[in-house]
């Protein structure tokens, strides 16, 4: 189903993927233990190179070509946000503010978020806000351990803290991305529809154009909300 330029996911799945659950209840009780990248340690040594050290965190996860990263620093000036993408194309694309007039509490960084998130609760890091915008949902049945809710490295996003927010213009994404947090964390977590007055990614902003309908999760962390990981769970460098 399309809507002018934009289209929907198209899917065979209509809610909750039947594993979904299991998935994530075998990535709670198993260590994850990936080795990091270089290039991933080293990008986030340099995604905290200009922080003070005291600013409240924001991350803005899958950043794309950064328009949100920009926005989310120009509403909260006095936080440091970080914009991070696997993507150099995407990143080096150019900005909707002469590099003059960008904010100056930014950065961008090209990272795999599966060793970048794992590096921030390596680090003890806690996160003011976090934000998840409309990551590729991979609609396919088959595809559901490619989506982050049932990615192994989904416990460690809960145990960054903050308010976390996700959106997406796929229902689905959003019910299983509040299914899985629940689980995770203990808390209810309600998916709800919104409009988006001020688009944050061009995304948002073509598809709300289109005339769909986008959905969101949002959840407030605290600075320990999740149960801690089984022994042994953390990864090891």
């Amino acid at each position: 189903m399309s809507y002018a330029n934009s289209r929907i996911p198209a899917s065979a799945q209509s809610g909750i993927h039947e594993q979904l659950l299991r998935r994530v209840e075998r990535h709670l009780a198993e260590p994850f233990r990936k080795p990091y990248a270089d290039y991933n340690r080293a990008a986030f040594t340099a995604s905290l190179e200009r922080w003070n050290g005291t600013a409240p965190l924001i991350l803005d996860a899958g950043c794309g070509v950064g328009h949100s990263t920009i926005q989310l620093a120009r509403s909260f000036p006095d936080h440091w946000v970080i914009g991070i993408d696997q993507s150099e194309d995407r990143l080096n694309r150019r900005k909707p503010y002469p590099q003059a007039l960008l904010p100056t509490n930014m950065v961008f960084v090209r990272a795999d978020l599966v060793d970048y998130w794992r590096l921030c609760c390596d680090a003890g890091l806690t996160l003011a806000r976090h934000y998840i915008l409309y990551p590729n949902p991979w609609p396919k049945i088959g595809h559901l351990a490619r989506r982050w809710h049932a990615h192994p490295v989904f416990p460690f996003i809960p145990r960054l803290g903050g308010v976390l927010e996700c959106r997406s213009n796929w229902h689905v994404y959003i019910e299983e991305f509040a299914c899985a947090l629940e689980r995770v964390t203990g808390q209810e977590i309600v998916p709800e529809e919104f409009e988006a007055p001020i688009p944050l990614t061009p995304f948002e902003r073509k598809y709300r154009d289109s005339g769909q309908q986008l959905y969101r999760v949002i959840c407030d962390l605290g600075p320990a909300a999740c149960a801690p990981l089984p022994e042994g769970a953390p990864c090891l460098p």
